[in-house]
């Protein structure tokens, strides 16, 4: 295609200018150099191989995990008027064929594939006989073995850059703190590559985290204020996906499970009906998202504990990549705690990485029983300062209450101590609480000096201090996975009183929540913009959406529509200017729209399916 990167960011792309450090980021793959990127999900790492795919001369080759992913990018780059196409296990032989044709004719400014078929000696030699301007690598992560999306074939893309020296590669991640990405740099052979950190902050996203006591009642009440919104449930086990999206159903949701255990047809379909309709809620194991481009995710829940910070992080950045208020909401309990424990005790990996998923498990643990900023932590945990408060996080908007929990935490753990540290919570609280169970009299711990000491506190009182200790590092569950508690170093100040412990106040009741918008689909609309304008720019969207059989994002995003529903174009030129509106969509949209913008009421146009 050609041209300077500002003059394609604005004609093809339909934007003013760059983000940070976009720019500097284009200038270096167009120069000829590597690089690795660390940005945000939503932040435009897309952008930074596309643009520079368009300035150099011949093909830029985009290494992709997902088929959902190349799908959706090449239907998207197609409405942009970008020549783009995918080599995939979807094809068959003429289609695969025409596609090769097409690249050895220099047709093709993008091609997608994955990994693995990258890699066979077909492609490597069909490649060798083109032009490319670069490789991009997407989803880099995926090379590191310490992480649940760890893909072998990434770890034999460092050949690319023996096999094509002087072509420029990148790689691109959304999740990566300072060790993984110098584990990026050493696995794929990017020796001199400069690396670039845009910060991990999504200051659009909301965080909210609370115990869990009925999970599915305290999900109902946070979906309440997301009727009619897409997002995602996460839960741990395959199980409890269809359980979930089958009881949200039966609340009338239109609820669909997403696991590695469904027919491939009915994944595919399910995710399908996530990306193309209105108000759908997917619910999954963390088999569903990594490269799902739909960016009008309004929540993502978790039902259950993530495993890890970097897993939460990347979870929750799937909701709000358009810019628009999100909500990252998360209940948890000691239960996920022992079920994530098993998980690790039962992997096959070697000590060195259980040891570090239990390190990684503890520092999520540590996040949900937080009393300062959320925000604040989250960037921690990637060596990222933020000042705080940041009053978009739960901690901010409704401060926790604090107990001095130092007396309470010093019988539980003489309890713990004198039971032989063989015990989990459930028996341990029996004696606390002086209950004269058959397994309390057997063992003989009603003798004990701490059997009944802890009568004037309830079951669930003590259940919540056990996993705040746990929390807190003063005591362990056991590697095997039975939910055995055993002290740590951490508790030898505290019982000598040397230490005092302030704890969060478990909430009996839910806290009223300080809501940024009221109830309703149609409350992302600034006070500005008129809702029934809204609606029929959405509606326009989806016909032209549906008669192109492509999600509506790849039409335009709803942050496009919300400049349109509050700028109001008149005319080609006016509509030009608009965030996201660039010269192929203005030809093939801009009438349909700009005839909504003067009469809502009246039926917009509608474009032929291609």
């Amino acid at each position: 295609m050609g041209g300077a990167p500002r003059e394609i960011l604005r004609s093809v792309f339909g934007y003013d200018r760059f983000r940070s450090p976009q720019e500097e980021v284009v200038e270096t793959v167009v120069g000829g150099g590597d690089s690795l990127l660390v940005m945000p999900t939503g932040g435009g790492k897309s952008l930074c191989f596309q643009i520079p795919a368009l300035v150099r001369d011949g093909c830029g080759v985009v290494v992709s995990p997902l088929i959902a992913l190349m799908r959706d990018q090449v239907a998207a780059l197609a409405l942009l008027g970008v020549r783009a196409a995918y080599l995939n296990s979807t094809l068959n032989p003429v289609e695969r064929r025409e596609v090769e044709e097409r690249l050895l004719a220099g047709d093709l400014d993008l091609l997608y594939v994955a990994p693995e078929r990258l890699l066979m000696e077909g492609t490597l030699a069909l490649l060798g006989r083109v032009k490319l301007a670069l490789f991009a690598i997407d989803e880099a992560h995926c090379v590191s073995q310490w992480g649940h999306d760890f893909r072998p074939e990434y770890l034999e893309l460092a050949q690319l850059g023996e096999r094509f020296p002087e072509v420029p590669r990148i790689a691109l991640t959304a999740t990566a703190d300072g060790e993984m990405r110098e584990e990026i740099v050493r696995r794929l052979a990017l020796t001199d590559a400069r690396i670039f950190v845009s910060g991990f902050d999504r200051p659009n996203i909301c965080y909210r985290v609370a115990a869990k006591r009925d999970g599915r009642a305290q999900l109902r009440r946070f979906l309440d204020d997301h009727r009619g919104e897409a997002g995602i449930v996460y839960c741990l086990s395959r199980k409890r996906v269809e359980e979930t999206a089958a009881w949200l159903r039966d609340q009338g949701w239109e609820a669909l499970p997403y696991h590695a255990g469904l027919e491939t047809e009915v994944r595919q379909a399910n995710q399908d009906r996530f990306l193309t309709d209105d108000g759908v809620v997917i619910v999954a194991t963390i088999a569903f998202g990594m490269g799902i481009d739909k960016p009008d995710v309004r929540f993502v829940a978790h039902l259950d504990m993530p495993r890890s910070i970097e897993a939460y992080y990347q979870e929750t950045g799937r909701a709000g990549r358009d810019g628009l208020p999100a909500e990252a909401w998360m209940v948890y309990g000691l239960g996920d705690v022992i079920t994530l424990r098993k998980m690790v005790a039962a992997s096959e990996a070697d000590e060195a990485h259980k040891r570090r998923e239990s390190q990684r498990l503890e520092a999520m643990l540590g996040f949900c029983e937080a009393t300062t900023c959320r925000r604040t932590l989250l960037l921690g945990h990637f060596g990222e300062a933020h000042p705080g408060p940041c009053g978009r996080c739960d901690n901010c908007l409704e401060p926790p209450p604090t107990w001095d929990a130092t007396e309470a935490a010093q019988q539980a753990i003489s309890c713990c101590y004198r039971t032989g540290q063989r015990f989990g919570v459930g028996h341990l609280i029996d004696v606390l609480t002086g209950k004269e169970s058959e397994r309390t009299l057997r063992l003989g711990h009603h003798r004990l000096y701490t059997f009944g000491i802890g009568k004037g506190r309830s079951a669930t009182a003590w259940r919540t201090l056990f996993r705040q200790l746990i929390a807190s590092g003063f005591l362990a569950v056991d590697g095997e996975g039975y939910g055995t508690l055993s002290l740590t170093d951490r508790c030898r100040p505290l019982l000598h009183g040397e230490e005092t412990l302030t704890l969060r106040e478990e909430a009996r009741t839910p806290a009223k929540r300080r809501r940024d918008k009221p109830k309703g689909r149609v409350a992302a609309v600034p006070s500005d913009a008129d809702p029934a304008l809204w609606e029929a720019l959405r509606a326009t969207r989806k016909g032209l959406a549906d008669a192109q059989g492509v999600p509506p994002y790849v039409i335009f995003h709803d942050a496009t529509l919300l400049e349109m529903a509050v700028r109001r174009p008149a005319s080609h030129a006016q509509l030009l200017e608009v965030n996201g509106v660039g010269e192929t969509k203005l030809e093939r949209y801009g009438d349909a729209f700009l005839a909504v913008l003067r009469n809502p009421t009246v039926p917009p146009p509608t474009l032929p399916s291609e």
